[in-house]
């Protein structure tokens, strides 16, 4: 009949087929226990930033004596004000303060979002200021780059590989992690007639990047010296010991990236200082196509920044040693 109310819904109504649970009733019962604190951490999609921010709720914790997720709920804006006061009696830089604070005003969103409780307490609490637009990761120049390029042997397997790391590194501006994270079939992907990279970044996200010719001719020359060039879903960059019987080949991890690639042949070939590593090369590749009257807008979507802002820390254009009224000087 028109306009007749439809059946009341019966709890018989939202049943699930009659299938095999993949939790068990303990198990369904322990998850619906996980407190919001615990589900924030365990949300953060970067390895990278979970690191970090566990080192940043921990330092936090151990000054407030916090011991259960649960007594997060009962800090104030005056814990938190005194946490700054610690820390800035430590003498941290005010990147590092910046980002503990970071790390506290996420936690409280989420149990904002989650009703745990009903503000964030680190909101309204000042933070230092960025002492400088600039990045302080730094780039290396043109000379450094070739050198560095051309410091592995190109007569070994493991002379191979660690070139053609290099050079995704410098001509791609590549995270470590998301280096290790490349595929067989990740490299050289046709599209549009063009070779391209895809590339999986933070959050899952992933963008297709072309790939230099320099990089190309790299990797073909290193997996046919490995081997494994038709294996499309296996590592892209592994370990030059070949696997124990019925074993499956391990990537490369982050950590070999940075101390037995990058930082062993900066070392080689003479480059030092704070903050040389990988990142120094994904920085060298920004400032390089910047320089180069790349398009900032699309050297921000090169890089996988969800926000401009933090492209320009790589814009090093005005201040260039080159362009500096130093060099102008004549007596």
């Amino acid at each position: 009949m028109p306009g007749a109310a439809p059946p009341p819904l019966k709890t018989r109504d939202l049943a699930a087929p009659a299938l095999a649970r993949a939790l068990t009733a303990p198990e369904f019962a322990r998850l619906a226990e996980v407190p919001p604190e615990a589900q924030w951490f365990a949300n953060l999609d970067s390895a990278q930033t979970r690191r970090a921010y566990q080192g940043d709720l921990r330092a936090f914790m151990a000054f407030t004596g916090i011991v259960q997720p649960e007594e997060f709920r009962a800090v104030t804006r005056a814990h938190i004000l005194a946490w700054r006061a610690e820390l800035e009696k430590q003498n941290l830089a005010g990147a590092s303060i910046r980002r503990k604070l970071a790390a506290l005003a996420s936690l409280y969103d989420y149990l904002c979002e989650s009703n745990a409780v009903t503000h964030n307490p680190v909101r309204g609490v000042k933070r230092p200021k960025a002492e400088t637009s600039e990045g302080k990761t730094p780039a290396l120049g043109d000379a450094q780059a070739r050198a560095l390029l051309g410091a592995p042997p190109s007569d070994t397997l493991k002379g191979k590989r660690d070139r053609a790391i290099l050079s995704v590194l410098l001509y791609h501006a590549l995270r470590r992690e998301e280096l290790t994270k490349l595929l067989v079939k990740d490299f050289a992907q046709e599209r549009r007639g063009v070779p391209h990279l895809r590339v999986q970044g933070k959050g899952g996200k992933l963008r297709y990047l072309p790939a230099h010719p320099h990089s190309l001719r790299l990797v073909a020359e290193y997996l046919a010296a490995s081997g494994h060039g038709q294996e499309a879903d296996s590592p892209l960059f592994r370990r030059t010991r070949a696997p124990r019987a019925g074993a499956l080949a391990s990537a490369l991890t982050p950590g070999s990236v940075y101390a037995d690639v990058v930082v062993r042949y900066m070392a080689q070939v003479g480059i030092a200082g704070e903050n040389m590593g990988p990142h120094a090369l994904r920085a060298t590749a920004a400032t390089n196509a910047l320089e180069h009257q790349a398009d900032i807008a699309k050297v921000q979507e090169w890089l996988g920044h969800a926000s401009i802002s933090t492209t320009r820390v790589y814009d090093r254009r005005g201040s260039r040693p080159e362009d500096s009224p130093t060099f102008k000087v004549a007596y």
